[in-house]
């Protein structure tokens, strides 16, 4: 079964245009002279960490593990040559929990990496090699810090692919 998605994108003058999703939300995006809206390739990275720390968010919650803080940083290097695609890309998971788990915080990474992102597993599928890292800091009676690569997806290598490897 397939899900379909849909957008408008309505050009509101220079280079400026707004994009409405088909569940109602709207998207601003313009160029640096503007400078009014989010590029396209920011919104892109933004959209793959929102979707990875979605999943692990979720991930996290079925696993019992409390977490006071958490973000996700995202980097990305583009290439100069036409077309611009991403070729490198650094996901870091910054979990914080009085009793969090390390080995479970990897695990939720893994699973979102090569199982539940789509827009890991399209962008890891082409041109780039996604990094998938995290800082843990864990607060409780046991407090300690670690920091580490789960893994590396792409480039042409499809995540579900990887996994069973």
């Amino acid at each position: 079964m397939s899900v379909e998605k849909t957008v408008e994108l309505r050009h509101k003058g220079a280079m400026r245009f707004a994009a409405v999703t088909g569940s109602g939300h709207e998207v601003v995006f313009d160029n640096r002279v503007g400078d009014t809206g989010a590029g396209p390739t920011e919104v892109l990275l933004a959209a793959l960490a929102a979707c990875t720390a979605m999943d692990v968010a979720s991930i996290m919650v079925k696993k019992r593990q409390v977490v006071d803080s958490y973000r996700v940083q995202a980097r990305a290097v583009r290439r100069n040559e036409y077309p611009q695609v991403f070729t490198r890309i650094e996901l870091v998971h910054e979990v914080e929990g009085a009793d969090v788990g390390e080995a479970q915080v990897r695990r939720c990474i893994e699973l979102s990496a090569t199982k539940y992102c789509p827009l890991s597993a399209m962008l890891a599928a082409g041109d780039t090699e996604i990094h998938h890292r995290y800082r843990l800091r864990r607060t409780g009676g046991a407090a300690y810090e670690a920091e580490g690569e789960v893994m590396v997806t792409g480039p042409y290598r499809r995540p579900d692919i990887v996994a069973t490897r």
